[in-house]
């Protein structure tokens, strides 16, 4: 069968069967969503719906293959009151339907079939898909779980050849927490243009900010990606952006031609934009303080604990805990459902040296804590 995705096993893997099975019984704790609308965290309607109101009565369509101007100067003021802030233009801004979208413009941007894009080797099983699209290749580079999972410059630099057309970072990163707080020299050297994927920006932990990459790297050729599906708990609103710094400005004329033929983003979804960096910094300050307790209570609990090895992450909502006693993560996995528990195994991000599991801090604090509870017992 032709066409993209043909050689994949589309059937549900042992992992979603067996977690499909142990929920109907009806009292399976799952620690891994992403999604902040299945938590309890539903931005306020009221905001929303009072935004909404001039919307509908000056509803015109005029399309930009920028986005609304509006909405991109909300982006630009956002970026501007960041730490440290990182200085734009309206046009340095694309808005997008989703980080997702952004991610596909970007590659189709930036490289040809049979390029290749060099990504950290743990991660969001996302890339290969996107990947896949172009028919592009992925490199692996390494994350340094000693150093709090921070980039390895050999391994990137050993990585790239002459095909390498972009280097993507994900800060804070997905599942780790690691965020790059200084400049890296090593990027600077390979003079690679750069995606950083910033969608946890405000979730902190142990670090007080995300500083903008493109911040700590004016000279370098950087795109900046984020969206209101984690900033501000709206992933079924679809708005994403994509920030050129000026290095980057070259190949805005053809980014233009590129979000124009697509024209991905909602107009009632930029019409909010302004509104929802305006009015929404105590939900998101809410967002950021329960994933802070959870994950407080989370690294307390498992300080003494014999198996289960939990570093504080800089940010993000994940933790990722070592664990010891165990060499099959799948094994692993199917015994915590036995137990009455879900997490994800650390296989899904990529190709992780040890035994991880992954569990989400945007957990519902009470479901958590039991969860918690479920974990430290099994593993004991």
């Amino acid at each position: 069968m032709p066409g993209v995705f043909s050689q994949l096993d589309l059937t549900p893997n042992r992992l979603t069967l067996a977690r499909d099975a142990r929920a109907a019984q009806g009292d399976l704790i799952d620690l891994t969503s992403s999604n902040p609308t299945t938590q309890g965290l539903i931005f306020p309607a009221e905001i929303l719906a009072a935004a909404a109101t001039s919307y509908w009565s000056a509803r015109r369509y005029h399309p930009d293959p920028h986005g609304d101007l509006a909405a991109r100067t909300a982006v630009v003021e956002y970026y501007a009151r960041r730490s440290p802030p990182l200085v734009l233009q309206p046009d340095d801004v694309f808005l997008t339907a989703s980080t997702s979208e952004a991610y596909s413009l970007l590659f189709a941007l930036l490289a040809d079939p049979g390029d290749n894009l060099l990504v950290p080797n743990v991660t969001y099983p996302l890339f290969e898909y996107l990947a896949a699209l172009r028919n592009l290749e992925l490199r692996f580079y390494q994350l340094d779980e000693e150093r709090n999972w921070r980039i390895n410059a050999r391994s990137l630099r050993r990585a790239v050849d002459e095909r390498t057309r972009a280097i993507i970072i994900v800060s804070p990163h997905n599942p780790t927490g690691a965020i790059v707080d200084a400049p890296l020299a090593t990027l600077d050297l390979l003079g690679i243009p750069v995606i950083c994927d910033e969608v946890f920006a405000p979730f902190t932990y142990a670090v007080s900010d995300t500083p903008p990459l493109a911040a700590l790297h004016p000279d370098l050729p950087l795109f900046t990606l984020n969206g209101i599906s984690k900033l501000f708990a709206l992933p079924d609103l679809k708005l994403g952006w994509i920030v050129l710094n000026r290095p980057a400005r070259v190949f805005a004329p053809r980014l233009e031609l590129l979000n124009d033929t697509l024209l991905g983003a909602n107009a009632l979804s930029q019409h909010l934009l302004p509104t929802l960096f305006a009015q929404g910094e105590t939900f998101v300050r809410m967002m950021v303080d329960r994933v802070r307790a959870n994950l407080t209570l989370a690294l307390q609990r498992f300080a003494d604990h014999p198996r289960i090895h939990a570093r504080p992450p800089a940010g993000g909502y994940y933790l990722f805990p070592a664990i010891d006693g165990w060499a099959d993560e799948e094994r692993l996995v199917l015994y915590l459902l036995e137990r009455g528990v879900f997490v994800h195994p650390g296989y899904f991000y990529g190709e992780v040296p040890g035994c991880h599991i992954m569990l989400s801090a945007l957990t519902e604090p009470t479901t958590f804590a039991v969860g918690v509870e479920r974990l430290y017992a099994a593993l004991i």
